[in-house]
């Protein structure tokens, strides 16, 4: 049975039950039609001391189901929005998906009550904007009630047997009502140059109800002053009846001394009027960007002659009674006598009826869930019932249809044939227990065989990488050999070692920064970082030589005093080829590899040799050799031998200097020619040794020179390349001819 599109928006106030069918308009989803209505004005108002407000309501609504039908219907019920909490909660920047955290957390900091005490639902309003992920200016409205007060409110409808499925805050269900029918639609507004405010006041009979908004924003506050404060006054001042007070209310104009009665309700105009421009001003002053626009007068008591022109001279704006509603449709409702009689009293109706058919824009509901629940299950119970009947009566003949079945056959010929089903299949489980232990000694012998194959081609790639780093070390033209050691471009190599990695990330991620300040461009040095590193350098730049300018060798150290260096125009442009590419230099190495680690020292450190000295000397040769930036490398030995390839084609790459001694001044001794095999050269490094007298130390004619010696350990990463082969298929073997070899 499909779900009728009509829904009922009952408000029980205390001077009578209204009563509103609608439905969403379908061709037009801005419209809502109007399709029955129903006003019951109470004996006496709920408030009064002679009254019973259980008796009133349930003859009350004993009089509307009997005049109207709600099976099949949606109902919504409203309640006082004194009776509910409304908080509205302005978020700070944050995740979207974290809102529910926060609103549950504010929610205990801002109910009063022990959480299990309260009936709460929350909604993020239209306002704030989201952008990469988080959420900027958004505001969460709260609404809460005392689980006691919803039964109580939901108690004379379930007596009757109607299951209400919405339960709204008035003044919320007023909102849903002004912005359906007199505000844009939220979607087309801008949140950065948001409309002015409307203010809706809703007249009851002991509270008023204030609702401010402009589609994104919402406040709301109910005032202590209603319909029977004017009553009242009447009462005191007049020394009437309340029964004759309320009547000489609504008909002043037509009293004996309208003047009288008018001069006796000006207190309460004054205290209406002053608790007004209260409320306002505290809103004005809690949002500094909103203004306020029209301001609309609901309920019967609105009716009171001069009550809007008062207050409109009070508060000085615009104000007027909500004398149509703009979007709600259907003659036969919005046309009828006893509706346009009362049609400022049916704005609370009219909005739960919006909610309920899915048109508005609050959506917060404070039916408790177990209720809920408890309705989905009695809904389904009828259909869970008559599954499970068929599913019994299917196993039922599926069980009859077997057990018949297996009284035809007789069970004298299966015990024989079972024996020989059971005997094949042990033959056949033993068949494929020995071809898969075939199968498995033939993969053996083929992986085998590749392994010696790559084996084989692997057999030179050491001493091609040994070969390429003595290549790739800095060395002078043999027949232009200078003869002073520290013009030599050599570095003399103390130790070499390697370890494998099983991926070389691990290795990498630990010398990242130090991979950084090795491969940064000296050119690009600080001021502070190039006086460091030539700290003999003249003051005056132009006395200085045409050359750029080494970087400080320790010159990255955190909080050692020492100037920091720069990122160079390199460094720039390996970190833009790391976004674009992951797996290029940038973005670090990956896979299996060899770490190869190198201890040496060198000479080339004198004054003459600025900026070409220390750290940057090693830059500037061995390291820009290992990123490939020099010449092609010629293979002397294996498969490869005579041709020329680059750094990268054998796999070497990613220098990094992981240690860099400050430079210290040594002895050596310089052969003098013919004292030594090759001419002229040194004796030893060692500063022991210069002029110590012992075996081995200076001879007539050796000269004892005094430089300056820079001792450093330099990694860099080898990923051999494998040539390809294709795979061995098992039919090779069996080839006339024997092995492929």
């Amino acid at each position: 049975m499909a779900r009728s599109p009509y829904a009922w928006g009952i408000d029980i106030g205390k001077c009578g039950l209204k009563a509103l069918r609608c439905r969403l308009s379908p061709t037009d989803p801005t419209k809502l039609i109007a399709e029955a209505f129903d006003y019951v004005e109470y004996p006496m108002i709920l408030s009064q001391p002679e009254a019973n407000p259980v008796e009133l309501v349930q003859a009350a609504l004993q009089e509307f189901l009997g005049r109207n039908t709600v099976e099949g219907d949606r109902v919504a019920l409203a309640v006082p929005g004194q009776m509910g909490l409304a908080k509205f909660i302005k978020l700070p920047p944050l995740e979207s998906k974290r809102i529910p955290d926060i609103v549950k957390y504010e929610a205990r900091q801002q109910i009063p009550f022990p959480m299990e005490q309260v009936v709460w639902d929350w909604q993020r309003l239209a306002g704030g904007f989201e952008e990469g992920g988080f959420v900027m200016d958004a505001e969460v409205a709260l609404f809460a009630m005392k689980r006691e007060q919803v039964y109580k409110a939901l108690a004379p409808l379930q007596e009757r047997g109607v299951d209400v499925e919405l339960l709204q805050l008035a003044p919320i269900a007023l909102a849903n009502m002004i912005m359906f029918d007199q505000l844009p639609p939220a979607s087309t507004l801008d949140p950065d140059n948001p409309p002015a405010s409307t203010v809706i006041v809703s007249i009851g009979v002991d509270s008023t109800d204030l609702v401010v908004t402009n589609g994104l924003r919402l406040w709301q506050r109910s005032m202590p002053i209603g319909g029977n404060s004017f009553t009242k006054a009447l009462v005191s001042e007049m020394k009437l009846t309340f029964a004759k007070a309320e009547h000489l209310k609504r008909n002043a104009v037509r009293a004996e001394d309208p003047k009288a009665v008018f001069r006796a309700m000006r207190p309460v105009f004054n205290d209406f009027a002053s608790d007004l421009q209260r409320s306002l001003n505290y809103f004005s002053s809690s949002d500094r960007t909103a203004t306020i626009g029209k301001v609309y007068l609901l309920g019967n008591a609105a009716k009171l002659r001069g009550l809007g022109d008062f207050i409109a001279k009070q508060l000085q704006l615009d104000v007027h009674r909500l004398e149509k509603f703009d979007a709600l449709e259907g003659p036969g409702v919005v046309g009828a006598p006893a509706f346009r009689e009362n049609r400022l009293a049916f704005g609370v109706s009219y909005g739960l009826a919006l909610q309920a058919v899915g048109g508005s824009s609050l959506r917060t509901n404070l039916v408790p869930r177990e209720i809920i629940q408890d309705r989905m299950i009695n809904a389904k119970k009828p259909w869970a019932v008559a599954a499970m009947a068929g599913l019994l009566s299917a196993a039922l003949v599926y069980f009859v249809g077997f057990f018949f079945a297996w009284q035809t056959y007789g069970d004298s010929g299966f015990p024989a044939a079972f024996q020989r089903a059971d005997a094949v299949q042990s033959k056949s489980r033993a068949a494929t227990m020995a071809v898969d232990d075939a199968k498995t000694k033939r993969d053996a012998a083929v992986a085998k065989q590749e392994y010696l194959v790559r084996l084989q081609d692997r057999r030179f790639q050491s001493l091609e990488m040994l070969r390429a780093v003595r290549t790739l070390l800095p060395h002078d033209d043999p027949a232009a050999i200078p003869e002073h050691p520290a013009d030599r471009r050599e570095i003399h190599v103390d130790a070499f070692d390697c370890q494998y990695f099983p991926d070389v990330a691990v290795w990498f991620q630990a010398v990242r920064r130090q991979w950084e300040m090795t491969n940064a461009p000296g050119d690009d040095m600080t001021e502070e970082a190039e006086a460091a590193a030539n700290p003999d350098a003249p003051a005056d730049p132009a006395a200085a030589p045409a050359a750029p300018a080494a970087p400080a060798a320790d010159a990255a150290a955190e909080g050692d005093g020492k100037p920091k260096k720069r990122w160079g125009r390199r460094m720039r442009a390996q970190e833009g080829q790391a976004q674009e590419n992951p797996e290029s230099t940038g973005g670090g190495p990956t896979g299996p590899g060899w770490v190869i680690q190198i201890v040496a020292h060198h000479f080339h450190n004198e004054d003459r040799h600025r900026p070409e000295e220390g750290e940057q000397f090693v830059r500037g040769t061995i390291v820009e050799n290992l990123n490939g930036e020099g010449a092609p490398i010629t293979i002397t030995v294996g498969p490869k031998a005579g041709s020329q390839v680059s750094v990268q084609e054998l796999g070497i790459g990613f220098p990094v200097i992981v240690r860099s001694e400050p430079l210290r001044k040594v002895f050596v001794v310089q052969t003098a020619p013919g004292g030594a095999p090759g001419g002229a050269g040194m004796a030893g490094a060692n500063p022991a040794l210069a002029g110590s007298g012992v075996p081995g130390g200076r001879r007539p004619g050796d000269e004892q020179l005094e430089l300056k010696r820079h001792d450093f350990v330099l990694q860099f990463l080898w990923q051999p390349v494998e040539a390809p082969h294709p795979p061995i298929a098992p039919a090779q073997f069996a080839a006339p001819g024997g092995s492929r070899f």
